[in-house]
């Protein structure tokens, strides 16, 4: 196992690395750092004074070695100030280094956000915490519910129980964020007044079953039918199988079968789609923290992409990756360990 662990880890390092390369060279296309340009200038600039900007502040320099100065494994170079000649920082807002040394995501320095006009560090790490609480209480909420009526479901195949919560279950994963997400405003929080419609409250006076309800409710209902779907389909297998049979032969009762002999074996196939859940977290909340006005991780990648902020689309880029890669290691070790022949092989 652990040797299992260290070539997936060294798979992930060369992932990332090629991931973030990718990623890196689309965002820094010359359109973008025009437009990068205009809003640090102003709009009147003429196509001089924007290549002049670009070409003083390192834009200009080869697409690997800014690859190399934003990895950290390459000094950066300080910005020379025409009128005066001394090296200065690229942004006034940030403390850049102004002399050269290696400063880079290795060394903790994720550059600055020209949106924000601070540190990219100081504002993505904060919107990943309000949004690990927002997944949290989703996760909380979504699993408990997805594995009971799964479980309901599965132990009688075919009967009306299982008929009505696999309709009910297909209905909720063919409803999107964007229209669940609208109902419940409407419902809950225009027609009956039962909840704050914005969460935007959360993130500057605190988190209350009023203001963050409707948030998790519309990530939740998602997520709870396609992992029931999951266990009703594993837990009906599991139902068939020959020690089962047994179990009930014995004497055992259907309950102490279902809990001592099924479930476990029930669950291998929806743990690692529960895990699966936490890349899907992270592109759901982009739009339901943009619809609900909740300052976390997804509101953060809407802004900086809205207004061509590099380092903070980069940042936000490497944290999406690094999360789908981690959690895709966890759900692989998670199920080794649930299943043993998966240990064996």
């Amino acid at each position: 196992m652990l040797s299992f662990i260290l070539r997936r880890l060294g798979v992930i390092g060369l992932t990332m690395l090629c991931l973030t390369l990718v990623v890196f060279f689309l965002i820094n296309l010359d359109p973008n750092l025009k437009k990068l340009a205009i809003s640090q200038t102003e709009m009147r600039a003429t196509s001089e004074q924007l290549e002049s900007w670009l070409q003083r502040n390192g834009y200009r320099q080869n697409f690997f070695v800014r690859y190399g100065q934003w990895l950290g494994v390459m000094p950066k170079q300080p910005n020379i100030d025409p009128a005066t000649g001394q090296a200065v920082p690229r942004f006034s807002f940030c403390n850049e280094p102004s002399v050269p040394q290696f400063s880079g995501v290795l060394q903790g320095d994720f550059g600055c956000s020209t949106k924000f006009k601070t540190t990219v560090a100081s504002k993505l790490f904060p919107a990943l915490g309000a949004t690990g609480i927002l997944m949290f209480w989703v996760m909380v909420t979504m699993v408990p519910i997805a594995l009971l009526i799964g479980i309901l479901a599965g132990m009688r195949e075919g009967s009306r129980t299982d008929r009505t919560l696999s309709v009910a279950s297909i209905a909720t994963t063919a409803t999107p964020e964007y229209v669940s997400g609208v109902i419940f405003t409407v419902i809950f929080a225009s027609w009956l007044g039962w909840f704050n419609g914005s969460a935007a409250s959360a993130t500057s006076q605190g988190i209350t079953f009023y203001n963050f309800t409707l948030p998790v409710m519309t990530m939740a209902i998602y997520g709870i039918g396609y992992i029931a779907r999951m266990t009703r389909a594993s837990m009906v297998e599991v139902m068939t199988q020959q020690y089962i049979r047994t179990a009930r032969l014995k004497g055992l009762s259907f309950g102490n079968v279902v809990v001592k002999h099924a479930l476990r074996n029930a669950l291998i196939a929806p743990f690692t789609v529960i895990m699966l859940q936490f890349p899907w977290l992270l592109t759901g909340v982009v739009i339901v923290e943009t619809m609900f006005r909740y300052q976390g991780f997804g509101f953060t990648l809407v802004e900086a992409a809205g207004n061509n902020d590099i380092d903070l689309l980069l940042g936000c880029s490497l944290v999406s990756v690094f999360v789908v890669l981690v959690t895709q290691l966890i759900s692989d070790v998670g199920y080794a360990y649930l299943n043993p022949r998966i240990r064996v092989q």
